[in-house]
């Protein structure tokens, strides 16, 4: 029987939801390793043992995996920023492919094949946003990252997946910090001024953020000039207001600085304009791969209706928006709603309107106003869709739906459900690696409304008309 800080030897054989690698021991108890690569022997120190599991910490590798590489970071061991700088980067495609399959057997009930996954046209400095909490190290004002599942702070001085300029911006606030003897926040005690510091890049420069517990930061005019001094295409710095306890990192409340309130960035051939507040997409490149693909999915006609639920800033209802008679946008940040409106107006599109709203009572009132969409795109949070939204979606009875998922287990979920309560099966399916060398996969699922049980899943490429023959 294993016990607790027993030291056990492993054959890495696969990979949790998480990433962990799994193995087992001599007597069959499936045992989880972080940092571990699939074909690895090695060493594990039982830490936590459960009745048919445990989780182990790698002790030492016996045989190194072919799929095992040197990290690349200094921190990588201490940091949680990202978990596979121990792999190649075919393995952890190979990985997250893996992650959904097995979402989708697992907890959709579909009988799937290995999905095809869009690598990352960039792996290294994708981000064009960063979000660094501040802390002390030695009686220093740092940034740095958070060690997995803690706030204790890892200070870095650069970091492999953001940009030189986000990393110099957040240097240039610390030293600020240090000069004017600002204090930072502390989260037990909730005294202290300084929380995160944010930057975010786009085609019109760099924004950044200074969130605070405070309305006024000491020296303004110095933090202003060392972050220009840092950074020469800055276009704004803002502070956001925090004043709440706990770990919410943005406030309601934002002030401009110095500069531009917004920063522009250009997305699938449209403006976009962008507040502190906006959701956007991270990984530029390869967001236009996704939007790209999931129109294609959408394939609205020119005289029918789409129908954009989680629409934020209006980035997909504006792809949607060319090829449709009308498009509605629902979101429920306020902010958000007003960026979309805004960005429509800039970008001389007129066949959109947007709600503000929760996305499962806009679809609700969209349904009992008549509204008949030929095509509903979901781009849900990572808890994934409302039982309000999945009913008023089956409803409004859409011939396709396409879902756009950061989370592919909350994805099945709804994809069954959408399934036992409205007669949708998934047609089509896409993995894209939007965040490179962590855990997280971006999924795009077709799901097409039938008039047979159907559950298997093709990967060839459909569109609307070639599904509207065949349905």
């Amino acid at each position: 029987m294993a016990e607790k800080n027993q030291t056990v030897t492993l054959t890495v054989e696969g990979y949790t939801a998480e990433g962990l690698g799994v193995g087992r021991t001599e007597e069959g108890m499936a045992v989880f390793v972080p940092g571990a690569a699939r074909g690895d022997r090695l060493e594990a120190l039982l830490v936590k043992v459960k009745k048919t599991y445990a989780f182990g910490k790698l002790l030492r590798v016996l045989e190194p995996s072919p799929h095992r590489v040197e990290p690349d970071c200094p921190v990588f061991a201490k940091c949680g920023g990202c978990d596979f700088r121990h792999l190649t980067y075919e393995e952890e495609l190979r990985l997250k492919a893996e992650r959904v399959r097995d979402a989708m057997e697992r907890i959709g009930g579909f009988a799937v094949s290995l999905p095809e996954i869009v690598s990352s046209p960039a792996v290294a400095g994708y981000r064009n946003k960063a979000v660094f909490p501040l802390g002390e190290d030695d009686g220093q004002i740092v940034f740095g990252l958070y060690r997995s599942r803690s706030h204790a702070l890892v200070p870095v001085i650069s970091c492999a997946i953001q940009t030189k300029e986000a990393c110099a911006l957040a240097a240039a606030v610390c030293r600020w910090a240090e000069e004017c003897g600002a204090s930072v926040y502390d989260e037990r005690t909730h005294t202290g001024l300084l929380r995160h510091v944010a930057v975010r890049q786009g085609a019109g420069g760099c924004q950044l953020t200074v969130i605070a517990a405070a309305d006024a930061l000491p020296r303004e005019d110095r933090l202003v000039s060392l972050a220009r001094e840092a950074v020469p295409a800055l276009q704004g710095v803002i502070l956001n207001v925090n004043k709440t306890p706990g770990n919410r990192i943005l406030g309601d409340t934002c002030r401009t600085v110095w500069g531009e309130d917004r920063l522009t960035d250009t997305l699938a051939g449209h403006a976009f304009s962008l507040s502190p507040l906006s959701f956007y997409q991270v990984n530029h490149g390869q967001t236009e791969q996704l939007y790209a693909y999931a129109a294609s999915l959408a394939a609205p006609s020119g005289d029918t209706a789409a129908l954009d639920l989680y629409c934020g800033v209006g980035t997909i209802t504006l792809t949607l928006a060319d090829r449709c008679r009308e498009v509605v946008g629902v979101e429920i940040v306020p902010a958000a709603v007003e960026d979309a409106r805004q960005n429509a107006a800039r970008n001389g599109v007129g066949n959109v309107r947007f709600l503000c709203a929760d996305a499962g009572q806009a679809a609700e009132r969209l349904a009992e106003e008549g509204f008949q969409p030929e095509v509903i795109v979901v781009d849900p949070p990572r808890k994934g869709l409302d039982e309000a939204a999945v009913r008023a979606i089956c409803r409004m009875a859409p011939a396709r739906v396409v879902y756009v998922s950061c989370d592919c287990a909350s994805m099945a979920r709804d994809a069954r459900l959408l399934r036992e309560l409205g007669g949708y099966a998934p047609v089509a399916l896409k993995a894209f690696d939007m965040f490179p060398r962590t855990a997280n996969v971006e999924t795009v699922c077709l799901l097409y409304r039938q008039k047979k049980d159907f559950i298997s899943v093709s990967y060839e490429p459909k569109d609307a008309e070639y599904l509207r023959q065949n349905k």
